[in-house]
């Protein structure tokens, strides 16, 4: 396949060996979008554990390197996935992954929605879910309207809004239980500018928090009727402790109350 030519594959855009997301996150703008990223994918995932963590998409990238869990593995229709694998017909088990890291995803998937829907398919209860995105209510987004059916990434992806993602989880039975908005500098492409605005990411997160150009969220799988099936011994052996009998002295001789004499 031609270097230079786009083919449409699952809903993402790859571009010879690498999507054209990986290519971006390449370049200064990108890098300081990723730094800030894999910041927040770090402090997200490290406290959460398990036996089976997965990562959807962007393979050449450890978005799950601070978790200990011990089987990690990555799905993605790009060379150097674990997996060659479509994100709506993900090769697992149901309930088979204790953490998911969908890092833009969603924005560059056709079907976002079903996305989400087989991610909570294959997340056990409990389990945990940690997406990145750009927000809709950002100078990024603004950028977006006035790059308006260019072609160039990131620009060509769909945005969405957190208040939508919220919804989208909540349907399919998520709690989110931590995010945070960052990259509140306008999207410059040079370096340099980049450094000049960066005052701006103090001030935006204490001014205008929810105008990052970036959020990252993390939302828990719930299960609801679900209870904890205790071992039928410790029924035994409590029931055997609600009938023992209680000893009561009475002056200098011990007796046992009649009802449980009686037992």
């Amino acid at each position: 396949m031609d270097r230079q030519s786009f083919v449409q594959n699952g809903g993402l855009k790859y571009n010879g060996e690498r999507s054209s997301l990986s290519e971006w996150l390449a370049t200064p703008q990108g890098r300081y979008v990723l730094d800030w990223e894999l910041a927040q994918f770090d402090s997200a995932v490290e406290d959460v554990f398990g036996f089976r963590a997965g990562q959807i998409g962007l393979p050449e990238i450890e978005f799950l390197r601070q978790n200990r869990i011990p089987y990690r593995l990555t799905l993605a229709l790009e060379p150097g996935a674990s997996l060659a694998a479509d994100p709506l017909q993900l090769p697992l088990a149901n309930q088979a992954v204790d953490l998911l890291a969908l890092p833009h995803v969603l924005e560059f998937h056709h079907n976002p929605h079903d996305v989400l829907r087989e991610a909570e398919r294959v997340l056990m209860p409990e389990g945990q879910v940690v997406i990145s995105g750009f927000n809709t209510a950002s100078l990024w987004r603004l950028r977006q309207l006035f790059s308006s059916g260019s072609p160039q990434t990131p620009w060509d992806a769909r945005f969405i809004g957190l208040l939508r993602l919220r919804d989208w989880l909540r349907v399919l039975g998520f709690e989110l239980n931590g995010g945070k908005f960052g990259c509140y500098a306008p999207p410059f492409g040079e370096r340099r500018w980049l450094e000049r605005f960066a005052f701006m990411e103090k001030a935006g997160a204490r001014w205008w928090p929810v105008c990052g150009g970036l959020y990252v969220v993390r939302a828990v799988k719930r299960v609801h009727g679900m209870r904890v099936v205790t071992p039928a011994w410790r029924k035994e052996r409590a029931r055997r402790r609600s009938l023992a009998a209680i000893p009561q002295r009475d002056g200098h001789a011990t007796r046992v109350n009649g009802a449980a004499r009686r037992q």
